[in-house]
């Protein structure tokens, strides 16, 4: 579904990612590994088109790289950002509203199935996105991405900030909806170990280069890689 090749992009004068090569295939779960600094969230946004970027990311046979981010979603690529990015002064519902800016259709079947699959903002869809807990702006944030029917969906960080047992519930939301609609999921986590637990596949990334690649089982064996990123 996805093919990144040689991809590489910049802030200013520092070039963060150093031609990067990965796929995502259909119905894949694909976590990406890395320290702070590492160029994972600069990879996502890379991929998405909120930044300028080099080399070919290949999308179910479109070529990302010259479109825009309206473009990008409108085949069907969704991102959930670091740090949630609801709009804070929106409601709930208008969150939700604004996630599905590209169709035209069935929108209020979506919002009932999202209401459904996290109550915890029907309860809230008339109050504003700022006021929500971390938990509930993650699954705002979730939702919002969920309402332009994605066939990939890019998830940087969802645990940053939140209590574990609001994790292994978002976690397992993600699993569900990899598994209910084979949705594809690219997913940066901080909680590595955890993320391998649901992940199929997985690379590593350092200062902007791939140096390691493998099933989640081989990386999770790997004595290299677990005293660098798992914290054995």
């Amino acid at each position: 579904m996805l093919t990144v090749s040689g991809l590489t992009a910049s802030y200013g004068p520092v070039q963060v990612l150093q031609g990067i090569d990965f796929t995502v295939g259909d119905g894949e779960i694909v976590v990406i590994l890395g320290a702070n600094g590492a160029g994972k969230t600069t990879t996502m946004r890379a991929i998405s088109g909120t930044m300028p970027r080099g080399g070919t990311v290949d999308f179910a046979g479109h070529e990302l790289t010259k479109l825009s981010p309206d473009a990008i979603v409108r085949l069907g690529v969704a991102q959930v950002p670091q740090g949630r990015g609801t709009f804070s002064d929106l409601t709930v519902h208008d969150n939700l509203m604004v996630g599905a800016f590209t169709r035209s259709s069935k929108v209020t079947e979506d919002l009932d199935r999202w209401y459904s699959v996290f109550p915890r903002l029907a309860e809230r869809r008339e109050q504003k996105a700022g006021s929500l807990s971390g938990g509930e702006q993650q699954m705002l944030a979730i939702a919002r991405a969920m309402m332009s029917r994605p066939k990939l969906l890019l998830c940087d960080e969802p645990s940053l900030g939140l209590a574990p047992i609001i994790t292994q519930d978002l976690f397992a939301r993600i699993t569900e909806l990899n598994q209910e609609s084979g949705m594809a999921v690219l997913l940066v986590e901080q909680n590595a170990n955890l993320a391998l637990k649901i992940a199929h596949r997985a690379y590593v990334l350092d200062t902007g280069r791939i140096v390691a690649s493998g099933t989640a089982a081989e990386l999770q064996a790997d004595e290299t890689i677990q005293a660098a990123y798992l914290g054995v």
